[in-house]
């Protein structure tokens, strides 16, 4: 894994000894208590006894999140091998004043995409308790799905689970509902949607009394027109719930999705589904259908 990573809004460093004091900081917090437990660190000397040990772990890699702007020391990424665990274990935890703002999102999938992508992981576990209800909110985010519930030293832990295809189709799905966005000065790329679609990929739309039917090309021509005329603006659409089933090279996406933006100036939202089809090809997944409609 890499020394550093960058992302947006966050800079990670691998964990040295100039982090003793927000080390200390962060064992302490009641959070880490609660949900991690107690680690018996009450002095900067401890911290740094503490951090030399992640060092000289080969098993071990952590790093130390900061915001660019400020250099804040906010929380810590973790991507350990733990000998309960069959895989590697990615955890997280945050300074609470910085919960709830994205950051261990942001700095999670930076580790785990890098993991997936460039270190061929092919298996992800992580681990959380029932309590910490924000600890399963940001895997299930993040992908991951519950797996099973073991005891480690007289611990009851949920286990949650990431494969190298679900990731690869998570990505594929956020990709192309973003191929739409024109909020936030944000331009329609209509390239993406050849990239991660087969050529013959086949569009449907349901409604109540019909079903329309498209190609890539008669499907992106309408929308092209509509999201550059000032038709429709401030536009996005982004899933909100997800199943997915993988067999082998094939795999199906039933996706609950939010759209919302403004048609001729009058805002909207709405809600919908979406059905996808996936087919691993010698390229990597591929979108290979797609049937929608609209509530």
């Amino acid at each position: 894994m890499q020394n550093k990573y960058e992302t947006q809004r966050l800079v990670l460093n691998e964990i040295n000894p100039n982090d003793a004091e927000f080390i200390l900081e962060l064992v302490n917090t009641p959070e880490w208590l609660e949900f991690i437990g107690e680690r018996n660190i009450g002095s900067v000397a401890q911290a740094n006894e503490y951090i030399d040990k992640i060092i000289t772990n080969p098993k071990s890699n952590f790093w130390v999140v900061r915001t660019k702007d400020q250099q804040d020391a906010i929380g810590i990424i973790t991507f350990i091998k733990k000998d309960y665990l069959d895989y590697h274990d990615l955890g997280f935890a945050f300074l609470s004043k910085y919960t709830n703002k994205g950051f261990a999102y942001e700095a999670s999938m930076a580790v785990l995409s890098d993991a997936i992508e460039h270190f061929n992981y092919k298996n992800i576990l992580a681990t959380t308790v029932k309590a910490n209800t924000n600890s399963i909110k940001l895997l299930k985010k993040l992908g991951f799905q519950f797996q099973k519930e073991i005891e480690n030293d007289g611990d009851q832990l949920l286990v949650y689970a990431i494969t190298a295809d679900k990731f690869d189709i998570d990505q594929l799905t956020k990709s192309f509902f973003s191929i739409f966005t024109n909020s936030n000065k944000q331009q329609p790329d209509w390239s993406l949607i050849h990239t991660i679609c087969l050529p013959e990929t086949i569009i449907l739309k349901k409604s109540s009394k019909e079903e329309e039917v498209y190609n890539l090309d008669t499907f992106i021509e309408p929308r092209r027109k509509i999201l550059s005329d000032g038709t429709l603006t401030e536009f996005e659409e982004y899933e909100i719930l997800e199943e997915t089933r993988i067999l082998d090279n094939i795999a199906q996406r039933y996706s609950n999705f939010q759209k919302q933006g403004y048609f001729n100036q009058t805002y909207f939202k709405e809600k919908g589904n979406k059905l996808f089809q996936f087919v691993k090809t010698k390229d990597g997944w591929k979108i290979s259908a797609v049937i929608w409609e609209d509530h």
